[in-house]
């Protein structure tokens, strides 16, 4: 794994990040079952055992990076970001695939959360550039993307197979300067 955060904290005391780990499975999977209408028709996070083992897995390689957001004051779980598809070299980016959980959606810390994740991007994992691809009636994401300072690219029509269908998503990137001098700025 190319980070080491297994429980860190966040630079807002009402977040704690960590990396997924078994001891984490069966939150995790209860977190999901009880977010299901907040995740449907946007995300199909893992929702079994063997599920959240290849999750487990998939986050464990050199291109990937994974992370629980928890809330600091009740340990709960948040939510969860994943940085996807990293590349090395000339580009330095990443895709980002992030859900928040029911019991703490609403509160502004799935925000919080992010951006103490676009601090680990933007920092210890090196990167340059990463994107979010939202499906256009997404208001909560996008309104979160939004906020953290990332800038419309483009459509992308039929992207993602998403619950069971070809879905069209929006392309939103934040860069490192974008980073510095906007809301990143600030940490």
């Amino acid at each position: 794994m190319a980070h080491d955060a297994r429980r860190t904290k966040a630079h807002d005391p009402e977040v704690t990040l960590s990396v997924p780990s078994p001891s984490d499975a069966t939150e995790f999977i209860e977190a999901v079952r009880a977010s299901r209408t907040l995740h449907h028709p946007w995300i199909d996070p893992p929702d079994s055992a063997r599920r959240y083992g290849d999750y487990l897995e998939r986050a464990a390689r050199d291109d990937q990076a994974a992370y629980l957001i928890r809330h600091a004051p009740c340990g709960a779980l948040v939510g969860f970001v994943n940085v996807n598809n990293i590349v090395r070299g000339a580009l330095l980016s990443g895709y980002l695939g992030y859900a928040a959980f029911a019991s703490h959606a609403g509160r502004g810390l799935m925000a919080k959360g992010l951006g103490a994740v676009l601090d680990a991007v933007f920092g210890p994992l090196g990167l340059h550039r990463v994107e979010a691809n939202i499906q256009p009636a997404n208001r909560r994401s996008l309104d979160l993307v939004r906020r953290l300072g990332f800038e419309k690219e483009g459509f992308s029509r039929r992207y993602l197979i998403v619950d069971g269908e070809w879905r069209d998503h929006e392309r939103w990137a934040l860069l490192i300067d974008g980073w510095r001098s906007g809301p990143g700025a600030v940490r």
